[in-house]
Protein backbone atom coordinates (compact mmCIF):
# COMPACT_ATOMS: atom_id res chain seq x y z
CA UNK A 1 0.00 0.00 0.00
CA UNK A 2 2.89 2.25 0.79
CA UNK A 3 3.93 2.40 -2.78
CA UNK A 4 1.21 3.82 -4.22
CA UNK A 5 0.49 6.78 -0.85
CA UNK A 6 2.68 9.44 -2.30
CA UNK A 7 2.01 11.95 0.51
CA UNK A 8 -0.50 11.56 4.06
CA UNK A 9 -0.57 13.88 6.78
CA UNK A 10 -2.74 14.77 9.52
CA UNK A 11 -4.03 18.87 9.72
CA UNK A 12 -4.72 20.90 12.82
CA UNK A 13 -5.28 24.57 11.96
CA UNK A 14 -3.14 24.67 8.82
CA UNK A 15 -0.55 22.86 10.56
CA UNK A 16 0.94 19.89 8.91
CA UNK A 17 1.57 17.06 11.22
CA UNK A 18 2.92 13.11 10.98
CA UNK A 19 0.58 10.70 10.32
CA UNK A 20 1.19 6.98 12.09
CA UNK A 21 -1.68 5.11 12.02
CA UNK A 22 -4.23 5.48 9.35
CA UNK A 23 -6.82 3.96 11.71
CA UNK A 24 -6.02 5.45 14.70
CA UNK A 25 -5.46 9.37 13.03
CA UNK A 26 -8.72 8.47 11.98
CA UNK A 27 -10.51 7.12 15.18
CA UNK A 28 -9.23 10.72 17.19
CA UNK A 29 -10.39 12.87 14.03
CA UNK A 30 -13.65 11.14 14.72
CA UNK A 31 -13.65 11.89 18.48
CA UNK A 32 -12.41 15.18 18.27
CA UNK A 33 -12.90 16.83 14.73
CA UNK A 34 -10.19 19.63 15.03
CA UNK A 35 -8.28 18.66 11.55
CA UNK A 36 -8.30 15.81 8.82
CA UNK A 37 -6.37 14.16 6.82
CA UNK A 38 -5.23 14.23 3.43
CA UNK A 39 -3.82 11.01 1.60
CA UNK A 40 -2.62 11.39 -1.82
CA UNK A 41 -2.54 8.28 -3.96
CA UNK A 42 -0.56 7.58 -7.44
CA UNK A 43 -2.50 4.90 -9.90
CA UNK A 44 -3.63 3.00 -7.28
CA UNK A 45 -5.39 -0.69 -7.81
CA UNK A 46 -8.72 -1.90 -6.57
CA UNK A 47 -6.63 -4.18 -3.88
CA UNK A 48 -4.31 -1.22 -2.70
CA UNK A 49 -7.16 0.85 -2.57
CA UNK A 50 -8.78 -1.45 0.27
CA UNK A 51 -7.49 0.08 2.60
CA UNK A 52 -8.31 3.37 2.55
CA UNK A 53 -12.26 2.34 1.16
CA UNK A 54 -12.64 0.06 4.52
CA UNK A 55 -11.04 3.21 6.35
CA UNK A 56 -13.23 5.92 4.96
CA UNK A 57 -16.01 3.95 3.79
CA UNK A 58 -15.94 5.26 0.65
CA UNK A 59 -18.63 4.69 -2.11
CA UNK A 60 -17.82 1.25 -4.20
CA UNK A 61 -19.15 3.03 -7.31
CA UNK A 62 -16.84 5.89 -6.78
CA UNK A 63 -13.96 3.37 -6.21
CA UNK A 64 -14.38 1.98 -9.40
CA UNK A 65 -14.55 5.04 -11.21
CA UNK A 66 -11.07 5.92 -9.20
CA UNK A 67 -9.62 2.60 -9.95
CA UNK A 68 -10.77 2.10 -13.84
CA UNK A 69 -9.94 5.71 -14.49
CA UNK A 70 -11.11 7.18 -17.95
CA UNK A 71 -13.81 9.69 -16.19
CA UNK A 72 -15.68 12.50 -17.90
CA UNK A 73 -15.23 15.57 -15.48
CA UNK A 74 -17.97 15.17 -13.22
CA UNK A 75 -19.27 15.81 -9.21
CA UNK A 76 -20.87 13.26 -7.65
CA UNK A 77 -22.36 13.21 -3.50
CA UNK A 78 -22.36 10.09 -1.90
CA UNK A 79 -23.46 9.42 1.71
CA UNK A 80 -20.76 10.23 3.80
CA UNK A 81 -18.49 11.70 0.94
CA UNK A 82 -17.82 13.86 -2.05
CA UNK A 83 -16.56 12.77 -5.30
CA UNK A 84 -15.00 14.95 -7.72
CA UNK A 85 -13.30 13.95 -11.39
CA UNK A 86 -11.09 16.84 -13.12
CA UNK A 87 -9.34 15.92 -16.13
CA UNK A 88 -5.57 18.06 -15.74
CA UNK A 89 -3.71 19.12 -18.95
CA UNK A 90 -0.58 19.00 -19.71
CA UNK A 91 1.49 21.11 -22.90
CA UNK A 92 4.13 19.93 -24.60
CA UNK A 93 6.44 22.73 -25.86
CA UNK A 94 8.69 20.71 -28.17
CA UNK A 95 5.80 18.77 -29.70
CA UNK A 96 2.68 21.73 -29.18
CA UNK A 97 0.86 18.57 -27.92
CA UNK A 98 -1.42 18.39 -24.89
CA UNK A 99 -1.65 15.29 -22.90
CA UNK A 100 -4.63 14.61 -20.31
CA UNK A 101 -4.61 12.76 -17.12
CA UNK A 102 -7.34 12.54 -14.56
CA UNK A 103 -7.05 13.41 -10.82
CA UNK A 104 -9.91 11.82 -8.20
CA UNK A 105 -10.77 13.91 -5.16
CA UNK A 106 -13.01 12.36 -2.52
CA UNK A 107 -13.77 14.68 0.44
CA UNK A 108 -15.67 13.88 3.62
CA UNK A 109 -16.15 15.51 7.35
CA UNK A 110 -12.34 14.78 8.08
CA UNK A 111 -10.54 13.64 5.11
CA UNK A 112 -9.50 14.29 1.54
CA UNK A 113 -8.43 11.88 -0.69
CA UNK A 114 -6.74 12.59 -4.25
CA UNK A 115 -6.08 10.20 -6.59
CA UNK A 116 -3.85 10.92 -9.35
CA UNK A 117 -3.73 8.94 -12.70
CA UNK A 118 -1.07 9.79 -15.33
CA UNK A 119 1.65 12.37 -14.83
CA UNK A 120 -0.19 15.47 -15.97
CA UNK A 121 -0.48 18.09 -12.91
CA UNK A 122 2.03 16.61 -9.95
CA UNK A 123 0.30 17.76 -6.60
CA UNK A 124 3.17 18.07 -4.88
CA UNK A 125 3.43 21.63 -5.50
CA UNK A 126 -0.46 22.07 -4.57
CA UNK A 127 -0.04 20.70 -1.39
CA UNK A 128 3.16 22.63 -0.74
CA UNK A 129 1.31 25.92 -1.37
CA UNK A 130 -1.03 25.25 0.95
CA UNK A 131 0.85 24.54 3.94
CA UNK A 132 2.49 27.64 3.15
CA UNK A 133 -1.04 29.46 3.73
CA UNK A 134 -2.40 27.80 7.34
CA UNK A 135 -5.04 30.35 7.11
CA UNK A 136 -6.59 28.76 3.78
CA UNK A 137 -5.36 25.00 4.78
CA UNK A 138 -7.30 25.23 7.99
CA UNK A 139 -10.73 25.82 6.22
CA UNK A 140 -10.61 21.83 6.01
CA UNK A 141 -10.82 19.31 3.24
CA UNK A 142 -13.20 22.48 0.72
CA UNK A 143 -9.90 24.23 0.85
CA UNK A 144 -8.00 21.13 -0.57
CA UNK A 145 -10.82 20.79 -3.07
CA UNK A 146 -10.61 24.44 -4.42
CA UNK A 147 -6.83 24.23 -4.41
CA UNK A 148 -6.94 21.48 -6.78
CA UNK A 149 -9.39 22.57 -9.17
CA UNK A 150 -7.85 26.14 -8.78
CA UNK A 151 -4.21 24.55 -9.89
CA UNK A 152 -6.27 22.38 -12.53
CA UNK A 153 -8.03 25.67 -14.13
CA UNK A 154 -4.53 27.72 -13.75
CA UNK A 155 -3.13 24.81 -15.83
CA UNK A 156 -6.30 25.20 -18.52
CA UNK A 157 -5.30 28.98 -18.57
CA UNK A 158 -1.63 28.56 -19.55
CA UNK A 159 -2.51 26.40 -22.42
CA UNK A 160 -5.03 28.42 -23.47
CA UNK A 161 -2.50 30.69 -23.91
CA UNK A 162 -0.03 28.57 -25.88
CA UNK A 163 -2.79 27.29 -27.91
CA UNK A 164 -3.45 30.57 -28.85
CA UNK A 165 0.00 31.47 -30.05
CA UNK A 166 0.15 27.95 -31.78
CA UNK A 167 -3.46 29.67 -33.68
CA UNK A 168 -2.11 32.87 -34.60
CA UNK A 169 1.28 31.31 -35.78
CA UNK A 170 -0.83 29.14 -37.96
CA UNK A 171 -3.28 31.92 -39.25
CA UNK A 172 -0.90 33.64 -40.42
CA UNK A 173 1.41 30.74 -42.33
CA UNK A 174 -1.89 30.03 -43.82
CA UNK A 175 -3.23 33.51 -44.68
CA UNK A 176 0.26 34.51 -46.01
CA UNK A 177 -0.03 32.09 -48.60
CA UNK A 178 -3.45 32.79 -49.34
CA UNK A 179 -1.89 36.48 -50.26
CA UNK A 180 0.54 34.50 -52.74
CA UNK A 181 -2.42 33.00 -54.38
CA UNK A 182 -3.59 35.88 -55.19
CA UNK A 183 -0.97 37.62 -56.15
CA UNK A 184 -0.41 34.59 -58.54
CA UNK A 185 -3.70 35.28 -60.25
CA UNK A 186 -2.92 38.66 -60.61
CA UNK A 187 0.53 37.53 -62.34
CA UNK A 188 2.60 39.60 -59.55
CA UNK A 189 3.99 36.67 -58.40
CA UNK A 190 5.98 33.53 -59.67
CA UNK A 191 4.28 29.94 -59.45
CA UNK A 192 4.56 28.18 -56.13
CA UNK A 193 7.88 25.60 -56.14
CA UNK A 194 7.83 22.55 -55.07
CA UNK A 195 9.06 23.12 -51.42
CA UNK A 196 5.84 25.77 -50.87
CA UNK A 197 3.71 22.93 -52.08
CA UNK A 198 6.00 20.83 -49.34
CA UNK A 199 4.79 23.73 -46.83
CA UNK A 200 0.92 23.56 -48.06
CA UNK A 201 0.75 19.41 -47.22
CA UNK A 202 2.59 20.42 -43.71
CA UNK A 203 -0.25 23.50 -43.13
CA UNK A 204 -2.86 21.25 -43.56
CA UNK A 205 -1.32 18.48 -41.17
CA UNK A 206 -0.73 21.29 -38.31
CA UNK A 207 -4.44 22.62 -38.87
CA UNK A 208 -5.93 19.04 -38.25
CA UNK A 209 -3.31 18.29 -34.96
CA UNK A 210 -4.32 21.75 -33.65
CA UNK A 211 -7.84 21.26 -34.23
CA UNK A 212 -7.89 17.97 -32.31
CA UNK A 213 -5.35 18.94 -29.83
CA UNK A 214 -8.49 21.92 -29.28
CA UNK A 215 -10.96 18.95 -28.70
CA UNK A 216 -8.66 17.65 -26.54
CA UNK A 217 -8.95 20.63 -24.46
CA UNK A 218 -12.69 20.88 -25.08
CA UNK A 219 -13.44 17.73 -23.86
CA UNK A 220 -11.60 18.23 -20.48
CA UNK A 221 -13.08 21.88 -19.70
CA UNK A 222 -16.43 21.77 -20.93
CA UNK A 223 -17.84 18.64 -18.88
CA UNK A 224 -16.06 21.08 -15.58
CA UNK A 225 -18.71 23.86 -16.08
CA UNK A 226 -21.65 22.43 -14.42
CA UNK A 227 -19.91 20.86 -11.57
CA UNK A 228 -18.13 24.16 -10.94
CA UNK A 229 -21.23 26.19 -10.74
CA UNK A 230 -22.80 23.22 -8.45
CA UNK A 231 -20.28 24.01 -5.91
CA UNK A 232 -21.00 27.54 -5.12
CA UNK A 233 -25.02 28.10 -6.71
CA UNK A 234 -26.17 24.95 -4.68
CA UNK A 235 -25.94 23.26 -1.23
CA UNK A 236 -23.29 20.18 -1.80
CA UNK A 237 -22.32 18.59 1.21
CA UNK A 238 -18.71 19.61 2.83
CA UNK A 239 -18.72 22.64 0.95
CA UNK A 240 -19.25 25.65 3.83
CA UNK A 241 -20.97 28.86 2.37
CA UNK A 242 -17.48 30.68 3.23
CA UNK A 243 -16.19 28.41 0.16
CA UNK A 244 -18.65 28.97 -1.96
CA UNK A 245 -17.15 32.38 -3.28
CA UNK A 246 -13.92 30.89 -4.22
CA UNK A 247 -15.45 28.01 -6.53
CA UNK A 248 -17.17 30.79 -8.16
CA UNK A 249 -13.85 32.35 -8.64
CA UNK A 250 -12.63 29.42 -10.58
CA UNK A 251 -15.77 28.93 -12.90
CA UNK A 252 -15.04 32.61 -13.92
CA UNK A 253 -11.84 31.78 -15.62
CA UNK A 254 -13.10 28.43 -16.54
CA UNK A 255 -15.44 30.00 -18.60
CA UNK A 256 -13.15 31.86 -19.97
CA UNK A 257 -11.13 29.12 -21.24
CA UNK A 258 -14.22 27.44 -22.46
CA UNK A 259 -15.13 30.96 -24.69
CA UNK A 260 -11.42 30.95 -25.94
CA UNK A 261 -11.75 26.94 -26.86
CA UNK A 262 -14.89 27.85 -28.61
CA UNK A 263 -13.76 30.14 -30.60
CA UNK A 264 -10.37 28.49 -31.40
CA UNK A 265 -12.46 25.31 -32.94
CA UNK A 266 -14.61 27.83 -35.33
CA UNK A 267 -11.40 29.76 -36.19
CA UNK A 268 -9.69 26.28 -37.05
CA UNK A 269 -12.51 25.03 -39.25
CA UNK A 270 -12.71 28.80 -41.06
CA UNK A 271 -8.75 28.51 -41.38
CA UNK A 272 -9.00 24.77 -42.61
CA UNK A 273 -11.53 25.93 -45.04
CA UNK A 274 -9.31 28.80 -46.52
CA UNK A 275 -6.08 26.56 -46.82
CA UNK A 276 -8.95 23.81 -48.84
CA UNK A 277 -9.86 27.06 -51.10
CA UNK A 278 -6.31 28.02 -51.81
CA UNK A 279 -5.53 23.94 -52.58
CA UNK A 280 -8.66 24.06 -55.07
CA UNK A 281 -6.91 27.71 -56.18
CA UNK A 282 -3.30 25.89 -57.00
CA UNK A 283 -4.79 22.53 -58.50
CA UNK A 284 -6.84 25.15 -61.01
CA UNK A 285 -4.09 26.90 -61.98
CA UNK A 286 -2.16 23.93 -62.67
CA UNK A 287 -4.92 22.56 -64.64
CA UNK A 288 -5.12 25.37 -66.47
CA UNK A 289 -1.14 25.40 -67.46
CA UNK A 290 -1.32 21.35 -68.26
CA UNK A 291 -4.19 22.33 -70.46
CA UNK A 292 -2.52 25.25 -72.29
CA UNK A 293 0.80 23.36 -72.73
CA UNK A 294 -1.82 20.11 -74.27
CA UNK A 295 -3.16 22.85 -76.77
CA UNK A 296 0.29 24.22 -77.96
CA UNK A 297 1.59 20.85 -78.57
CA UNK A 298 -1.58 20.04 -80.47
CA UNK A 299 -1.20 22.24 -83.34
CA UNK A 300 2.40 21.10 -84.28
CA UNK A 301 1.31 17.00 -83.69
CA UNK A 302 -1.68 18.16 -86.04
CA UNK A 303 0.30 19.56 -88.88
CA UNK A 304 2.92 16.77 -88.37
CA UNK A 305 0.25 14.45 -88.52
CA UNK A 306 -1.40 16.02 -91.78
CA UNK A 307 1.91 15.90 -93.83
CA UNK A 308 2.79 12.71 -92.68
CA UNK A 309 -0.31 11.54 -93.96
CA UNK A 310 0.98 8.55 -96.86
CA UNK A 311 -1.03 10.30 -99.62
CA UNK A 312 0.63 11.69 -102.88
CA UNK A 313 -2.12 14.66 -104.09
CA UNK A 314 -0.80 16.74 -101.06
CA UNK A 315 -0.01 20.23 -102.91
CA UNK A 316 2.89 21.07 -100.32
CA UNK A 317 4.74 17.67 -100.64
CA UNK A 318 5.80 19.04 -103.69
CA UNK A 319 6.98 22.90 -102.98
CA UNK A 320 10.97 23.63 -103.08
CA UNK A 321 10.23 25.16 -99.48
CA UNK A 322 7.58 23.10 -97.92
CA UNK A 323 9.15 21.55 -95.08
CA UNK A 324 10.56 24.45 -94.09
CA UNK A 325 6.68 26.29 -94.44
CA UNK A 326 5.61 23.59 -92.20
CA UNK A 327 8.31 23.98 -89.53
CA UNK A 328 7.28 27.89 -89.92
CA UNK A 329 4.10 27.72 -89.80
CA UNK A 330 4.18 24.78 -86.53
CA UNK A 331 6.90 27.63 -84.86
CA UNK A 332 4.25 31.14 -85.98
CA UNK A 333 1.01 28.62 -84.61
CA UNK A 334 3.00 27.44 -80.82
CA UNK A 335 3.91 31.57 -80.86
CA UNK A 336 0.80 32.98 -81.11
CA UNK A 337 -0.94 30.36 -78.68
CA UNK A 338 1.76 30.69 -75.96
CA UNK A 339 1.07 34.86 -76.43
CA UNK A 340 -2.86 34.11 -76.05
CA UNK A 341 -2.43 32.03 -72.87
CA UNK A 342 0.69 34.15 -71.45
CA UNK A 343 -1.91 37.32 -71.68
CA UNK A 344 -4.80 35.43 -70.57
CA UNK A 345 -3.04 34.08 -67.24
CA UNK A 346 -2.91 30.49 -67.94
CA UNK A 347 0.88 30.54 -68.37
Amino acid sequence: MCDVIVDQAVYRDGKRQLCTDLSDELEQLREVPDGFIWIGLKDPTDGEFELVREELGLHPLAIEDAVNGNQRAKLEVYDGSLFCVLKPLRYTESTSQVETGEVMVFVGDHFVVTVRRGEAMPLAEVRKRLEDNAERLSHGPAAVLYAVMDAVVDDYLEIDEEIGQDLEEMEESVFAGEVEVEQQAEGEAKPENSASRRKGSADARRIYLLKREVLEIRRAVVPLVEPVKRLFLRDVPHIPEHSKPFFRDVSDHLLQVVDHVESYDRLLTDILSAHLTRVSVQQNDDMRRISAWVAIAAVPTMIAGIYGMNFENIPELRWHLGYFYALALMATACIVLFRSFKRSGWL
